[in-house]
């Protein structure tokens, strides 16, 4: 199992964030990460990414217990954060030297020339980030996010704020991506779901609604929308 979560607890205060989640998902699937606002889809993925310490529970990635190995599972995840945070005055190539200087990668120019052919920067690559269409920028974001190869992809609504034919060259990308990575999409938009993912879980105010595959859909929940599902799930 590429992602495994047991009993995953958090608290803010006296507010539950998370209640006892528990999952796991398959290698190398797209996975609908799906909430109302506040549900806690947030705070999830950024403990599975190791940014916030869970209360209790146990997450796994690929068999590596974050709690046991922390530096070794990072090097394995790839986050894009919801707003995805750029240096607007560095140019593309730049930026993407300085991240892969983060990560001490060997090899660095062939690695940037990989990730900017894969991400389809190649005509934006001398350009300053500032200067890129929102779509581009969401494109740096996942370049940054790939470039130490990490085995799982963790992305907070990544289409979020782009234009329709934005949208479609995102998804697309992000199908690419999930040959060879498990990617954990968070995502307000059903069509998105029904479009590329391979599972979907549900959560609501920290709760865990629902986990299923997306071909069991059409069974499980005979004659209802994605849309119809989240609406029943998370209505209450």
């Amino acid at each position: 199992m590429a992602i495994e979560v047991i009993n995953l607890t958090k608290m803010y205060a006296s507010q539950k964030a998370l209640d006892h989640i528990t999952f796991k998902t398959g290698s190398n699937h797209i996975i609908g990460f799906l909430g109302p606002n506040g549900a806690g889809k947030s705070t999830m993925m950024k403990i599975v990414t190791g940014i916030l310490a869970a209360d209790e529970g146990d997450i796994f990635i690929n068999g590596l217990d974050i709690k046991k190995d922390p530096l070794l599972m990072k090097s394995k995840i790839g986050y894009l954060p919801e707003n995805n945070p750029l240096y607007l005055d560095m140019y593309v190539r730049e930026i993407l030297s300085y991240e892969a200087d983060v990560h001490a990668i060997k090899d660095k120019n062939n690695r940037i020339n990989e990730v900017i052919h894969r991400t389809g920067l190649m005509e934006e690559q001398h350009k300053k980030v500032g200067q890129l269409s929102k779509g581009y920028k969401q494109r740096v974001g996942l370049a940054m996010a790939i470039i130490h190869n990490p085995e799982v992809l963790i992305l907070d609504e990544p289409t979020s704020g782009l234009d329709p034919n934005q949208i479609l060259e995102i998804r697309n990308l992000i199908k690419t991506l999930a040959m060879d990575k498990t990617v954990l999409l968070s995502t307000h938009i059903m069509q998105e779901v029904d479009a590329i993912c391979d599972e979907v879980i549900i959560i609501s105010k920290g709760h865990l609604k629902d986990y299923f595959l997306k071909n069991e859909q059409s069974y499980k929940y005979a004659g209802l929308t994605t849309e119809d599902i989240f609406v029943q799930l998370t209505r209450s």
